[in-house]
């Protein structure tokens, strides 16, 4: 019977780049999924003939240069196509648009204020500066403050060392983590629109809204990414998101990983406080030296482990774990292109809009909009007028619909995973999806007219197809009690575990969510660190 080195629970993206990781330096690695695709929530599926979605995850910013370069996923199919700035349309019949060009953006905010023209390259260059101060601790595993260990002090020095390079912004970064996303913005521009859209940035997945303390790291956790080199820049997958964790997958199996879908875990085999493998739902069993999970911490330590095999204490960390899922996703086909109400004047002119849907689209039109939606989550409803980032795939990628028509991909905030709604999300999910549409008619006359499909994904579906508990698309929620060495308990943020031989690297690791990669690589490098 083969015993492997390594056994990879999930082929999300996080595990399929630990397990190219561990199969690159020469290790046995069998990763085992349970549905029928790779990806997890990064997937792209045709659900209608014709129109590929992006499912749950949509965009890419996060993703880490170096992983790209490690595991050379551009050989392997991965391209990223530029999105070239954020429409946020407004029903005055006016617009916002922030290009990626910055002197494009200050002509733009001039038409607003002249004030918040002039504070838009000073607040950009903050962010910046505060994201390069954070990116060394989203770059490494997360010490503990605690241990005296001679490998963890000399990450803190490390880390340390860092921090002191950027002494001048360690007052502005205690401040952000500190803050609400709306004070933030405010103390910078005045322009409703403006402060609503970059305050947007602070909820994306968690359940708080942008007046809530702590929120401001949540907007400068979105606000960290890039794309060659470009910092806050977004980019669309050739082929959807999807496409990622193929090219992944084929960068693994290249290096000579396994991987067998419609494989679900049953339990992990543990004997002696030491993992020894698996337990397939048929009753296989398959035997590693290590075992390590992408799944979240709920479903890893809660569902596949009997408790018995754990400390009582650490069951109750984990069980106190935040999981409350706040958003979903309303999927759609398009017969045309979506007429925004706030580009006719440009219509008028002759002149095209296509450059104003390439990048994304954000309903937000003021903080207190935002806020509003958040306070029907407070009280289990989805929200009566909800937050949505949007992108039209198929402006990007054309091969994402058939000639001539359109996919349209809406984020949705807020879906509070408990609904307090008569039936749950089951019952309820057509309503939901009604009253996305009806809201974004609002922005968008001959939007119910072009509908030809529509694809509805509520927390409860996210929770069932693709495993995310209580619907987090984070693997738990971003917020500072549940950040870098509390993540996801005090004393497990290293990704080893309580049980020898079973370590984690999904979302519900340090550094976190999004399609970021990092706890995938960072588990790799720990688990080989500790190999050696």
């Amino acid at each position: 019977m083969k015993k492997y080195d390594a056994i990879i629970i999930g082929a999300g993206h996080n595990g399929l780049i630990c397990a190219a990781y561990l199969a690159k330096a020469g290790k046995s690695v069998l990763v085992l999924e349970r549905r029928h695709l790779v990806g997890g929530a990064t997937v792209t599926e045709e659900i209608y003939p014709g129109f590929k979605y992006t499912v749950c995850s949509y965009v890419v910013s996060l993703f880490r240069p170096q992983i790209i370069s490690d595991l050379n996923l551009p050989s392997h199919g991965f391209e990223l196509l530029p999105l070239d700035g954020t429409l946020s349309p407004m029903l005055n019949g006016d617009y916002l648009m922030r290009w990626h060009d910055s002197g494009d953006t200050r002509r733009e905010l001039m038409r607003h204020s002249s004030k918040d023209a002039e504070a838009y390259d000073r607040f950009g260059q903050l962010m910046y500066h505060l994201a390069m101060t954070v990116r060394p601790m989203l770059s490494t595993a997360a010490p503990s403050p605690t241990s005296l260990s001679p490998a963890n002090l000399k990450l803190l020095r490390s880390i340390a060392s860092e921090f002191g390079k950027k002494e001048e912004y360690l007052f502005d970064l205690a401040k952000l983590m500190t803050m609400s996303s709306a004070d933030f913005v405010e103390q910078y521009f005045e322009t409703p629109v403006l402060q609503g859209t970059l305050s947007a940035s602070g909820v994306i997945g968690t359940f708080m809204g942008p007046r809530s303390p702590g929120s401001a790291y949540v907007m400068l956790h979105h606000y960290m990414g890039e794309i060659d080199g470009q910092f806050r820049a977004w980019g669309f997958p050739r082929g959807g998101m999807g496409s990622v964790a193929e090219a992944i997958a084929s960068s693994a199996r290249s290096f000579g990983a396994e991987i067998r879908t419609e494989a679900p875990i049953d339990q992990i085999l543990i004997k002696n406080g030491t993992a020894l493998g698996v337990v397939l739902e048929g009753g296989e069993e398959i035997y590693a030296k290590t075992t390590v999970s992408s799944v979240d911490p709920n479903r890893t330590f809660l569902k596949m482990i009997d408790p018995v095999h754990l400390d009582p204490e650490f069951v109750s960390q984990i069980g106190r774990f935040k999981f409350r899922g706040s958003s979903g996703k309303v999927n759609l086909s398009l017969d045309a292109l979506p007429e925004f109400a706030c580009l006719d004047g440009i219509r008028k002119r002759g002149e095209s809009t296509d450059p104003y849907l390439s990048g994304g689209m954000s309903i937000s039109p003021s903080i207190d909009y935002v806020e509003r939606a958040y306070d029907d989550a407070k009280y289990g409803q989805f929200s009566r007028r909800p937050y949505m980032d949007i992108i039209l795939p198929s402006m990007i990628d054309p091969s994402m619909a058939p000639p001539g028509k359109h996919v349209m991909s809406i984020f949705v905030q807020y879906a509070p995973y408990d609904l307090s709604a008569a039936g749950g999300w089951p019952a309820n999910s057509e309503a939901f999806g009604d009253t996305v549409i009806d809201t974004l008619a609002e922005y968008i006359p001959n939007l119910k007219e072009i509908i030809l499909h529509r694809q509805v994904v509520t927390p409860w579906d996210m929770e069932q197809t693709f495993g995310l508990t209580g619907g987090n698309i984070f693997h738990g929620e971003l917020t500072l009690d549940q950040l870098f060495f509390l993540r996801p308990t005090p004393g497990s943020s290293g990704y080893s575990t309580p049980v020898r031989g079973l370590f984690t690297c999904g979302s519900g690791s340090h550094p976190g969510g999004g399609v970021m990669g990092a706890p995938g690589q960072l588990a790799a490098k720990e688990i080989l660190g500790g190999a050696k």
